[in-house]
């Protein structure tokens, strides 16, 4: 039986790379970040050129931990450029492949199921490879990392682990690099899919590679982890059931909303960003026709004191009601704010119950609940046809609102 083969191909620096491109500049002798500095020394820096990371200069960091270098450019964001040169490369990618064996993983990484196509182009996986990084880089002036393996994992590992260090940047994993490459990688966080606390948790098992969670029984693994221990011990012998044209349709728990903020913000001044960021994830809730039970806050003083706090709590009964969730949310945040300055905050609705109907409570007035829903449903069309900010509270005129500001953003960042 033919082995599958999986390409996992990724972009090297994407953003950074794509303004170096845009202003004729060579992204491999050129000192490039992408941030926008006029947010102050605490703002996220994207991205940088792959000529400062061969300075030591780590992928992400704040504008402050840059090095002191007047030869560095700083890029402003531009979120809906880097959306349309990923569009480009999808294109290509759909050159050799159908679109069923085409997973974007992200706007810089992608899958590809090539296992139909390799006696259509009478090429090697490594060939084929060779010829779409080519092209990517003679059409877009783009350079590619190519992880391949007998599946999605296998080709994940191969990218982080091989790939990237390769002189091609190519690597070919397959079932006999089990054990001598894939069990031996050090520490488990290198593992995609392996976060720092479940590296903690396995630590503490005295686990510390895939060969020790190979070793260790599945049904212990399942017993601890659940189904990720499952998964775990599966991906420990380099084994991956998933399939591309299955499209990863994921059963989301939660939903979640959350910014770092550009300036220290007084605690009187939060209310107005909760009930905002509400807005917009029950505009989220109402497009998957979905109530919540429970109702998560989260915040992070200034990098000055430290700490913060996230709390949840339940509402009485399944609800999109905006009125009883920020009702709950505004009491977490009475409840256990400090008079601190507060830099980040983030809302999460959980416990999540697809509907048709709703099931009001005894004492509720129906008619009200109905009213607010056909008013929640009618600014939802308005925004949806002319943008967010066609219609907006008047508290987003104050002066602590940013909400007018953020949605005339893609993903937090200028278009």
């Amino acid at each position: 039986m033919e082995n599958n083969v999986i390409f996992c191909i990724d972009f090297k620096s994407f953003y950074a790379s794509c303004e170096c491109i845009d202003r004729g500049l060579n992204p491999h002798s050129t000192k490039l970040v992408v941030a926008d500095k006029e947010r102050g020394q605490g703002t996220i820096v994207l991205a940088v050129s792959p000529y400062l990371k061969t300075f030591g200069v780590p992928s992400r960091l704040r504008v402050f931990e840059l090095p002191k270098d007047e030869e560095i450019i700083f890029a402003k964001p531009r979120m809906s450029r880097y959306l349309e040169i990923s569009s480009k490369a999808i294109s290509i990618f759909l050159d050799y492949v159908y679109k069923d064996d085409l997973h974007v993983y992200s706007v810089d990484e992608s899958f590809l199921n090539i296992t139909p196509y390799l006696h259509l182009y009478n090429k090697t996986p490594i060939d084929l490879a060779e010829e779409i990084k080519t092209r990517i880089h003679q059409e877009l002036g783009l350079d590619v990392t190519i992880g391949i393996g007998e599946n999605l994992f296998l080709a994940k590992v191969a990218l982080d682990n091989e790939a990237k260090k390769n002189t091609n940047q190519i690597a070919y994993w397959t079932k006999d690099d089990v054990v001598t490459k894939l069990q031996n990688i050090r520490p488990l966080s290198k593992i995609w899919s392996i976060g720092s606390q479940t590296e903690k948790k396995l630590n503490k098992m005295g686990i510390y590679s895939l060969k020790d969670i190979s070793n260790t029984p599945k049904e212990i693994m399942i017993k601890t982890f659940g189904i990720l221990g499952g998964e775990l011990h599966d991906h420990s012998n380099g084994i991956d059931t998933s399939n591309i044209r299955e499209k990863y349709i994921v059963d989301n728990h939660s939903i979640t909303v959350g910014q770092v903020l550009f300036r220290d913000y007084s605690i009187n001044e939060l209310p107005i960003l909760i009930k905002e960021m509400l807005d917009d994830l029950m505009i989220r809730l109402r497009q998957e026709k979905s109530l919540t039970k429970k109702v998560s806050l989260s915040i992070r003083y200034s990098k000055e004191f430290g700490g913060g706090f996230s709390r949840q709590t339940q509402l009485i009964t399944y609800s999109d009601d905006i009125d009883v969730i920020y009702s709950s949310l505004l009491s977490l945040f009475n409840k256990y704010v400090e008079d601190l300055p507060i830099r980040a905050l983030s809302l999460s609705l959980g416990k999540l119950l697809k509907t048709n109907y709703y099931q009001p409570l005894l004492l509720e007035d129906i008619h009200l609940q109905e009213r607010k829903r056909r008013l929640m449903n009618t600014l939802d069309s308005i925004k949806k046809r002319f943008g967010d900010n066609a219609i907006f509270r008047c508290d987003q005129l104050k002066e602590a609102s940013n909400a007018l500001e953020r949605h005339s953003r893609i993903g937090g960042h200028a278009r």
